[in-house]
Order: C-alpha cells, then sequence, then structure tokens
C-alpha cells in the first residue's frame, strides 16, 4: 500500500470535542489519551489530570467494547475521538494527529490511558517548548528524577539498554528512553515532506520511534526530561503488547531506517 493509499484509508470517526476554555494561547496544547479496553484504568487515568489546566484534553478510543467509553463519558470537559473499531496505535496517533492539525494545536501531548504516566509531570513536557523553543520533548524514566516502578525486570533490561542502545547508535545521540510514548511535541513536525506517517507498516507501535527518530535525525530541536512510568499491578494487566510481536514492532523501525530499507 502506497503513502497516497494510507491517506485515504481514513477510519470512521466520531468526535467530541474538548473543554478549551483554559488554552494558553501562546502555545495551544492538546494533551491526549490513548484507550483500548481500559475501562478500569481509564478512570485512574483521568482522575490524576488537575482540575484547571492550560492545555486541552480529550481521549482517542481505539475501538474499545468493554465500558471504556462509558467510563471516559463521565468527566466532564474531556473530548472524546473514537475509531469504531479498534485500529492500532499507529492509526490513532495518525488519527489524532489530523484532528490536532485540524483544530489548529501547537503541541500535541501523548499520555497512555493505562495509569503508567502522570498527569501531573506534563508541565515538564511543555516547559523546554514553550521557554526554551525546543520541537520535542521526550519523557525518560531513566534520567535523575525519573521513575519507573513495578517494571518487570525483561521490560527493564529492553527499555533501559536494548532499545536506547540500538536508537543512540542509528541517530549518533545519546537517548536515555527512547520506547516511552510520554512525550509532547510540536505540531509543525507533522507538515515536514521529509516526515511520511502515512506508510502502513506504521500502524501499530512502529510510528513512535519512527517519529522520534525523524525528530532527531532531521535537525529538530530534541530534549529529554525526567518522568514517572509506574507499573500498575499485575492482575490489572502491564501491558497489551505481545512479548514478540510488540517488540518487534518498535525495534523494526530502527532496522529499516538505520540500513535505509524505509524513509
Amino acid at each position: 500500500m502506497s503513502s497516497s493509499v494510507a491517506q485515504l484509508d481514513r477510519p470512521k470517526l466520531t468526535v467530541n470535542p474538548p473543554d478549551t476554555s483554559g488554552l494558553d494561547p501562546k502555545l495551544k496544547a492538546l494533551a491526549v489519551v490513548f484507550c483500548y479496553n481500559e475501562a478500569i484504568k481509564i478512570e485512574r487515568t483521568l482522575n490524576r489530570f488537575p482540575a484547571k489546566r492550560n492545555y486541552a484534553l480529550c481521549v482517542m478510543n481505539d475501538g474499545s467494547n468493554d465500558g471504556s467509553v462509558e467510563s471516559i463519558l463521565k468527566f466532564s470537559g474531556v473530548g472524546l475521538l473514537s475509531h469504531d473499531r479498534n485500529r492500532g496505535a499507529g492509526v490513532a496517533i495518525r488519527t489524532v494527529h489530523r484532528y490536532a492539525l485540524e483544530q489548529g494545536y501547537d503541541v500535541l501531548v501523548l499520555v497512555a490511558g493505562n495509569d503508567k504516566d502522570r498527569p501531573a509531570e506534563i508541565e515538564r513536557l511543555l516547559k523546554p517548548i514553550r521557554d526554551e523553543g525546543a520541537d520535542f520533548v521526550q519523557g525518560s524514566r531513566y534520567l535523575p528524577g525519573g521513575d519507573h516502578g513495578n517494571m518487570p525486570l525483561y521490560r527493564r533490561l529492553a527499555t533501559h539498554y536494548v532499545h536506547p542502545l540500538l536508537f543512540s547508535l542509528i541517530v549518533h545521540r545519546r537517548i536515555t528512553d527512547s520506547t516511552n510514548g510520554f512525550r509532547a511535541y510540536r505540531t509543525k513536525i507533522l507538515k515536514d515532506p521529509r516526515v511520511d506517517l502515512n506508510q502502513d507498516w506504521l500502524d501499530k507501535y512502529e510510528l513512535e520511534p519512527y517519529l522520534f527518530y525523524k525528530a532527531v535525525t532531521l535537525g529538530y530541536s530534541v530534549r529529554e526530561v525526567p518522568v514517572t512510568k509506574i507499573y500498575p499491578p499485575k492482575k490489572l494487566g502491564y501491558t497489551k503488547m505481545k512479548p514478540i510481536t510488540g517488540w518487534w514492532s518498535i525495534l523494526r523501525p530502527l532496522v529499516f531506517l538505520g540500513l535505509g530499507i524505509k524513509k
């Protein structure tokens, strides 16, 4: 499938706009929580957001069928973008990108809906953009001041050593946490013709490392800041990422881009 075809393959989307009354007019930011069948954890996540905030807040529901939507609708002022069926993480992020550009947002903040991230730390992500002119701010649980409680050992090895080492070698810059989806970036990056997010191989988890790679290698101002990533109790489920296919999904962009197979 070509990128032009991927652009036309837009999933059916319903939209309930978020409350924008508290937006900072100098930096219109949209925080988006990603959700797929997280009926319990999405409530915990949304409850962590401060009542007063200078960014808009919405949830990207990727076709949940477990009552997640009903949980989200309990929160006033929180917008809802919803796919009619599950399409994958990359497709969900592309949908959010399109919505943010159409609505004129300057910055996007991505937040996990499984209660791993701490919304109170969003200001850490926005500050370098607002005050220092940064374009892309990556949250790192491994910088001093960050935290990664309750993480399984195998994920600690993969996220602290394996992926960041390969990523750093390919981009020729030391990166401490290349797999963390808790990040903020200017939407102008999405308009760069050298960034082709509409490739069908980016439909799942590949899109996140792809965009981070592009931000670094294309010369955008990139920062890392310490953040918290706390894994929920095992009985609630650590992640929906499958051990083999999921990890290949975030590793293969490094292989494809490093070898020049993809652009």
